[in-house]
């Protein structure tokens, strides 16, 4: 299934979640090789762009064949916000996305991420000024609404649409929820009756047979995977050929899933050099091999990584490499 948000047309419907930590350069490129239709970048401060702060230019960096993406900024102020959005807007990237879903306490205390739904009136300033000072399309995550006295993504979406904005994602949860409890799938369902844009559903798509019945409850037009593609880069494929042929395709098998680790890795320390690539791969690695077995001795040994000729030692003493 195909999606277009604003004049950008991509191959797929599936679509990147932003993750700090998770969804820098090289797992993106992973995702994508896996058929993901569009990748969104970690959220970067547009703060944090004004001032020239040293890290904004590695979340913002897009290596070849990975486009289109999407580059999420998170700010509270319209004029710093949409000015910094012209200012980027140049680059390699196909869409501007706002972040309002972030339920970390730092963003939240200061006004930004998903405590922006406690201020519609923000909302719509914020939005209203960057969809006039940029020419390529608008897009916005939110979640479902600030906690459960206040959830107002129907609104939210209203306003967003109103504004100009191309799509938007929904997350079905409210900010207090955090990714605890179940993802309420209805709440994607209302936004998409409201509203004629585009609406992407997210939460809880762990399965292909997640993804499908996402669809059919919620009616939404592209679906946005998150957590579900932690260490677990196929879920791309796997859903879109279960879309296609209704065929569920087997998770990866131990070799795979070390031959995945092993590239990952490589490119990951290329990126970031040795010292903080095998440190930063520790996470994925736990990721990759939940499940599997010996997976909390391969968990434990991972944290004592710091070369790559060691990771290898690792998979191979597991049966992880051919």
């Amino acid at each position: 299934m195909k999606l277009k948000i604003g004049n950008v047309e991509l191959e797929n419907n599936l679509v990147l979640a932003p993750m700090a930590g998770v969804t820098d350069m090289s797992f993106r490129q992973l995702c994508r090789e896996q058929g993901c239709g569009l990748l969104v970048t970690e959220m970067v401060s547009a703060k944090a762009i004004l001032y020239k702060n040293r890290n904004t230019k590695d979340l913002m960096a897009i290596g070849e064949g990975e486009r289109p993406v999407s580059l999420q900024l998170f700010g509270s102020d319209p004029e710093i916000v949409s000015n910094i959005a012209h200012q980027v807007e140049d680059g390699p990237y196909d869409i501007i996305d706002l972040n309002m879903g972030c339920p970390v306490p730092k963003i939240v205390g200061n006004g930004e991420g998903s405590a922006l739904m406690r201020n519609p009136k923000l909302v719509e300033e914020l939005l209203s000024a960057l969809v006039k000072k940029v020419h390529k399309p608008v897009t916005v995550k939110f979640r479902k609404g600030f906690d459960d006295d206040h959830v107002n993504a129907v609104e939210i979406a209203k306003i967003a649409e109103s504004c100009g904005v191309a799509a938007v994602a929904v997350h079905g949860r409210t900010r207090e929820q955090y990714y605890s409890g179940k993802a309420d799938w209805d709440i994607i369902r209302q936004v998409k009756e409201a509203v004629k844009i585009p609406v992407i559903g997210n939460g809880d798509i762990f399965e292909p047979q997640d993804a499908k019945r996402m669809l059919e409850e919620t009616g939404c037009d592209g679906l946005m995977v998150g957590r579900g593609a932690r260490g677990n880069p196929w879920i791309f494929h796997r859903i879109q050929h279960y879309l296609e042929t209704g065929e569920v395709l087997p998770p990866p098998g131990p070799a795979e899933v070390g031959e995945m680790i092993l590239r990952h890795t490589r490119m990951h320390v290329a990126l970031k050099g040795e010292y903080i690539g095998m440190k930063e791969m520790r996470k994925h690695i736990a990721w990759y091999t939940a499940g599997l077995p010996h997976s909390s001795a391969i968990r434990r040994d991972c944290n004592m990584l710091e070369t790559e000729a060691e990771l290898v030692e690792l998979l191979r003493q597991h049966g992880m490499l051919r």
